[in-house]
């Protein structure tokens, strides 16, 4: 299944950095509607191609960059051959399994109710299973740098609780009970 071949480290930069679906530099004015760049080359590593431009590709691994709410994927059965995508969230767009390829620009502000999980570098809500939104997020969030500035930021937090911090306000809301009378209900005074 998946495989994290010692070369991806050489395409997947790139990969993750290009901007698909102009036009083509070699064929634009020739065929526009053929000269979209939606597939990227992962032995020659030159960028975004057209179909036409498969031609010179022919025995190349090749993948092909989909769209989806404007935001670039992949689906999963090509990706997987030469990456290990484990712990990148997958959906399921027009029948296919597919993951982003990079975070999203317009990260969520807080995770909704009953969220329990989020990714661990943009903090986008997640299913359960899942540790990264994206290929991009999976690709920092198990970088050495990031792994320091996790560990920085724990040493961090753990040198503050040891401050003492004021407690929590608490309000006491009693529910309605028993109705209580003031002690000189009972009394009956008389002009």
């Amino acid at each position: 299944m998946g495989g994290g071949d010692e070369d991806s480290s050489r395409w997947l930069g790139p990969l993750l950095q290009s901007s698909f679906f102009g036009q083509c530099k070699v064929h634009g004015a020739a065929a526009a509607h053929k000269s979209e760049c939606n597939m990227f080359c992962l032995d020659c590593v030159d960028g975004p191609l057209c179909s036409l431009c498969l031609n010179f590709h022919k025995d190349h691994r090749c993948i092909q960059i989909r769209r989806s709410s404007y935001h670039d994927v992949i689906r999963v059965c090509e990706i997987q051959k030469y990456l290990d995508i484990t712990g990148v969230q997958t959906y399921i767009i027009n029948s296919a399994k597919i993951v982003f390829l990079n975070q999203r620009r317009r990260p969520q502000p807080r995770p909704g109710k009953g969220v329990t999980n989020t990714c661990c570098v943009c903090h986008r809500s997640l299913l359960d299973s899942f540790s990264f939104c994206s290929i991009g997020c999976k690709i920092d969030g198990t970088s050495n740098n990031f792994q320091k500035k996790i560990e920085g930021s724990r040493i961090h937090k753990q040198m503050q609780s040891f401050t003492p911090s004021t407690p929590p306000q608490t309000m006491n809301k009693r529910r309605k009970g028993v109705p209580r009378r003031a002690p000189t209900g009972g009394l009956l005074i008389e002009y």
